[in-house]
């Protein structure tokens, strides 16, 4: 099959790499030309495991394509994914002018009858909204063409994404038209080889489907952290309540890992986007509201912690940062918790060495350019180096390589043997007959 992707985030690159790699033709399309030639030279604007890969071998075999001409793409296509940002507004709601945007140009340029997929997270009654705005370019141009609109959210990991996307556990397709769920079932029939995973249901469910299951995800994690907080104050040990808890197979053990609170591209903005919803149908969400507030609560762990142990005023101390990106295998750094953590420290006047195996470029570029300039905060290249002559150590993004630390080269390198962990990735006992002091999320002092 041809099929188009508009947008070459993210959600869109991965997709494109991933159907091109079973055997369709993909043109990714982007109004970005520095990314677009950047792509045909193999230089990726994102980082996902096994994703530079993937696009190469599949634009050398000529399957997979990248041009800025939506018209050029459109050639002989009646698929077409709308996979551009939705970011948050002030108030929280999902930004939908990227994803009109896209619908008024296809409007403007379809000739003959197409499926329109909405591939982006976007609110409930979307497709109608988009539906409208293609409908209106064609009646400007005076076509009478028929056309359907499709919700196909996307349940993608980052650090993850293309074993999810090539073996997927669901795939969610929304519609009620025929032609369009017939052209959805060829399309995804390779990924359901072994057994149907696609699950059908109408457009609004389908757009709902994905807001509650992040928000489902954040919940979880939102509450083993207020567990976490409430086993401190009463001599609990959390990892023992988790391990307790996770045994019972009604709850398991995904996403109930205590820590310094959740980031990155969708679970905040999907929880801040369905409470702005549920509030405009007057509607009001309780315990989605309570997950936000953990959350936000959470991420501010660091800093309680530190000040408990050094009192408010951090001056004259250095921290050294092991983890900058919101979760392991991403260079993303959105709603990640080191900014917290690090505005906490720059604001009490501390000085910082961090490290991250890859988000590096990523935070030189989003990090306050003052918080250099100052000096305060250094970007070292190795995780040892980011702890000569420090105050103590402090996990935020808990990478492979964090996990069995050289404690030797760590006392010699340290000025004070103190450990944060910020993801409790530690055993407390091994940490501390190491001759180093530990705090840990919920856990026993």
């Amino acid at each position: 099959m041809k099929l188009t992707i508009i947008g070459t985030g993210y959600v869109g690159l991965v997709s494109g790499a991933c159907f091109a790699e079973m055997g369709n033709q993909v043109y990714c399309v982007d109004i970005d030309q520095e990314k677009i030639e950047g792509l045909k030279e193999g230089r990726l604007p994102i980082y996902e495991p096994g994703l530079d890969a993937l696009v190469a071998n599949n634009h050398a075999e000529g399957r997979l394509h990248f041009t800025s001409n939506l018209q050029e793409a459109m050639e002989e296509c009646q698929l077409y994914f709308i996979a551009v940002g939705t970011p948050p507004g002030e108030d929280g709601s999902a930004d939908l002018q990227y994803v009109l945007a896209v619908a008024k140009e296809i409007g403007s340029l379809l000739t003959d009858y197409a499926v329109i997929v909405n591939k982006s997270t976007v609110p409930v009654g979307t497709a109608d909204t988009v539906r409208e705005a293609l409908q209106q370019e064609l009646d400007n141009r005076g076509l009478d063409l028929t056309f359907d609109v499709v919700s196909n959210p996307e349940f993608l990991k980052e650090g993850a994404a293309i074993d999810d996307f090539m073996k997927p556990d669901r795939i969610v397709v929304g519609t009620n038209s025929p032609r369009a769920r017939e052209m959805m079932h060829q399309l995804y029939a390779p990924f359901n080889r072994n057994h149907e995973r696609t699950i059908y249901m109408g457009v609004r469910d389908a757009e709902m489907t994905k807001y509650a299951a992040n928000s489902m995800l954040a919940t979880k994690i939102s509450f083993i952290n207020e567990m976490a907080n409430l086993c401190e104050l009463m001599g609990v040990d959390v990892e023992s309540v988790r391990r307790g808890i996770g045994s019972d197979s009604r709850i398991g053990f995904s996403f109930i890992y205590p820590g310094c609170g959740y980031g990155g591209s969708c679970f905040p903005k999907d929880v801040q986007a369905l409470i702005r919803m549920a509030q405009q149908v007057g509607f009001e969400p309780q315990v989605l509201q309570s997950v936000e507030n953990r959350n936000q609560f959470q991420k501010g762990w660091f800093g309680r912690q530190i000040r408990r142990h050094f009192g408010d005023d951090l001056s004259g101390l250095t921290f050294g940062v092991w983890g900058l990106a919101f979760k392991p295998g991403t260079d993303d750094m959105r709603e990640a918790s080191a900014k917290v953590l690090l505005a906490d420290l720059m604001a009490a006047g501390a000085n910082v060495l961090a490290y991250d195996p890859v988000a590096m470029e990523t935070a030189a570029r989003e990090l306050p350019a003052e918080w250099f300039a100052s000096g305060r905060l250094r970007l070292v290249d190795n995780q040892y180096q980011a702890l000569e002559g420090v105050d103590a150590m402090l996990l935020v993004t808990e990478w492979k390589p964090f996990r069995i630390p050289d404690l030797d080269a760590m006392r010699r390198t340290m000025k004070q043997r103190l450990i944060f962990d910020g993801r409790n990735q530690y055993d407390p006992a091994l940490i501390r007959s190491a001759g180093f002091g530990y705090v840990g999320v919920g856990r026993l002092v």
